[in-house]
């Protein structure tokens, strides 16, 4: 079975810089980690792999400082990692960027089963994974917080809907976006890191990809348009309650009811 995830690099905090003119965030030199729920989809997809045999593909869009996510991958278990990289793709929303993402998965001749985290953390649409099979023309079933069984031809997900969970079986190729705790992603492995530490990191750029219509990536292909991106503001004031217990619990609820919590 061919498998590819979809993962993403993501800020380590929130000490980012906004760029000015087009309210995206400047990722290139800060400091960043691998998307938290992407983490559960690789996991996901080397488990699958143990049971049924095949390959597994990381494959992302973002700078070439991304070789570093790609590297922790390959300590993980990938057998490949593709990084989609060029100045074109910069700016892009969820649409260029699902778009670009399928349109590289094309170029490693699709796969039988994509497995993409929930959302990131720092865009929390949850709407790449659907948006790359709306794009592939496969189904897909998001928010999984099990895969109940796989086969050789098929894989049946239990999804964690608003109110009910339903049990989804579908036929290769499809994707998938899996939940955070549907497993414990192993760590990094020492043994694996000095085997692949010299393993190629595969860089494609906007020239390798089947459609070179600049009208669908990057800035120039995103028909989002952000009025006003900001960091939170820190709150560094604290304030303390002494007395006893009961003391400090009638006091507690004063403040709370004083500042409309309750």
């Amino acid at each position: 079975m061919k498998i590819i995830v979809c993962i993403k690099q993501v800020p380590s905090s929130s000490e980012v810089e906004i760029d000015p003119e087009n309210g995206t965030l400047k990722r290139s030199g800060s400091e960043s980690k691998t998307n938290p729920y992407d983490l559960f989809a690789l996991e996901a997809a080397l488990r699958i792999r143990n049971q049924v045999g095949g390959t597994v593909t990381a494959l992302t869009m973002g700078p070439d400082q991304a070789e570093e996510m790609m590297r922790d991958a390959y300590m993980m278990g990938a057998d490949d990692a593709v990084i989609l990289s060029d100045k074109k793709f910069a700016g892009s929303d969820v649409l260029a960027t699902s778009y670009t993402l399928a349109q590289g998965i094309r170029v490693l001749e699709g796969a039988d089963l994509i497995i993409c985290g929930k959302q990131t953390t720092d865009g929390d649409t949850a709407q790449i994974g659907p948006a790359i099979a709306e794009h592939l023309g496969i189904p897909h079933a998001a928010w999984v917080s099990e895969i109940t069984e796989v086969t050789d031809s098929q894989i049946s997900v239990r999804q964690d809907l608003t109110h009910v969970f339903q049990i989804s079986r579908m036929e290769y190729p499809c994707l998938i976006t899996v939940e955070k705790d549907s497993n414990v992603p192993r760590l990094p492995s020492y043994k694996l890191r000095k085997e692949t530490e010299k393993k190629e990191v595969r860089i494609l750029h906007f020239d390798a990809l089947p459609d070179k219509n600049l009208s669908r990536y990057g800035l120039i292909g995103s028909p989002t348009t952000v009025e006003r991106i900001f960091a939170p503001e820190k709150m560094g004031s604290r304030q303390w309650i002494e007395g006893t217990a009961m003391e400090q619990a009638e006091k507690l609820t004063e403040l709370f009811v004083k500042k409309k919590f309750i």
